[in-house]
């Protein structure tokens, strides 16, 4: 019998779920490519401040998903993202129209709250609406969806810091969250959650238990050395830029060198990785990872070389600063290539027999503890040596600058010290499964 050839047909909830996380995406990304100049700008936190706040931020949006989702499938799906949106839509308008502290924190608690809700909604939808042969299918639009809007976020963030000013995106991301919330209200149906999901407490203990298990955990925090790392291009990239480059430079274009190298090749490089083993993968993107930050280093010996502007093919010229931070950046994306799609296969062998699932539930752990540190430690180095040019004297000026790289420095260092444990660990945890084995002969 002929198999079933697979479908491209999905049901009507499926696609506005789609929809729904397309809006999210933009209104988060236009808004977090430039959150850390808006905390530090308008609202008046020092550089250190602002690496505390966005980091607490962006780590605790990975988390609370953990208890969040037990939440939704109490509430239901459509209740839940009611909420959520509204969160999104009061948060983002309030931190653009009141930027003092006290206010920014409350408006980034209600987003950190709203948008842990919606991505373990819209991704059990996708899940719900998919059957088994389709999932991957649906995944794959699923993620098309995410990056689409997340460029759209970051393009447009450009256009409006440079012609209305910051505090302009954040009532852009409200706009876009807003609509985002209309569609669930008219056209989302609610899915059936009976009997699905975790309790609280289930959710807790699972956690407590993986914080337990140092063989995955330590996984976890070497991974987290690649994301630190990778999350620089909203924590350090964009202060970095306009202080050194200059108001006209566009971080937020910049940071789109990212998606778009994964985009070109993802599908190739999962191809010639398929046959390897998941931590080789994984160790040639933490090889090529402190090249991307060493690239962005050597800007000064570039500026050395052709001066203030370099020409791309006789066409146009760029800033030394500019041509390094797109060859890092794409660095980047062609590192989360190896990484991204054999990571959770080779965590998932570092976890309990018969766990293997709720262990890979807490994977995101990684990304919890590279942005708490990823932000904070950019906080202190920017400080050091990429000042606010506000809290400098013209004399002071004209030397504050010139070991601004050195931030680079330290994250190739993290990247370096990332692959070295790697392999450590590999050693290690082979030796140990190596004398299990003998053991159970």
């Amino acid at each position: 019998m002929e198999e079933a050839k697979l479908s491209w047909k999905f049901p009507r909830e499926y696609w506005v779920a789609n929809i729904i996380e397309l809006f999210e995406r933009a209104a988060y990304y236009g808004m977090f490519i430039v959150l850390a100049v808006y905390l530090t700008r308008e609202v008046g936190f020092t550089d250190v401040e602002t690496g505390w706040v966005t980091g607490l931020f962006a780590s605790l949006i990975y988390l609370s998903p953990t208890f969040t989702g037990t939440l939704a499938d109490k509430m239901g799906f459509r209740s839940a993202l009611l909420l959520a949106f509204a969160l999104l839509s009061g948060g983002y308008f309030l931190l653009g129209l009141w930027p003092t502290k006290l206010v920014a924190v409350t408006a980034l608690a209600f987003i950190m709250l709203g948008g842990s809700f919606v991505k373990p909604i819209i991704t059990g939808t996708v899940a719900k609406a998919s059957d088994e042969r389709h999932r991957a299918r649906a995944y794959s639009i699923f993620y098309m969806m995410v990056n689409i809007g997340a460029f759209l976020g970051k393009t447009i963030a450009k256009p409006l810091r440079v012609e209305l000013g910051l505090r302009y995106i954040n009532f852009y991301a409200a706009g876009m969250a807003f609509i985002a919330l209309i569609i669930v209200y008219f056209m989302y149906k609610d899915l059936d959650t009976t009997g699905k999901g975790k309790s609280l407490k289930e959710a807790l203990d699972g956690l407590i238990r993986v914080l337990k298990n140092v063989r995955f955990m330590a996984l976890i925090l070497i991974v987290a050395g690649f994301w630190a790392i990778q999350h620089q291009l909203y924590a350090t990239m964009p202060k970095y830029t306009l202080r050194l480059v200059g108001e006209h430079a566009s971080p937020e274009w910049l940071a789109n060198v990212n998606p778009l190298v994964v985009v070109l090749f993802v599908v190739p490089v999962t191809h010639l990785v398929r046959k390897i083993q998941p931590v080789s993968s994984i160790g040639i993107a933490l090889l090529i990872i402190p090249f991307s930050a060493l690239s962005i280093a050597l800007s000064p010996v570039l500026t050395a070389i052709t001066g203030d502007q370099v020409s791309i093919f006789g066409l146009f010229t760029l800033h030394p600063i500019t041509v390094a931070l797109i060859f890092g950046i794409a660095l980047q994306g062609l590192a989360e290539t190896f990484l991204s799609p054999r990571f959770l296969e080779y965590a998932s062998k570092q976890a309990p027999k018969g766990e293997e699932g709720l262990y890979l539930g807490y994977s995101h752990l990684t990304t919890f503890f590279a942005n708490l540190f990823a932000f904070v430690s950019s906080g202190y180095l920017l400080d050091k040596y990429c000042p606010d040019p506000r809290t400098l004297t013209e004399l002071q000026k004209a030397t504050a600058y010139e070991h601004a790289h050195y931030i680079w420095y330290f994250y190739a260092g993290v990247g370096l010290l990332a692959f070295v444990l790697l392999m450590i660990y590999k050693y290690v945890c082979d030796t140990i499964d190596r004398r299990r084995a003998q053991q159970t002969a």
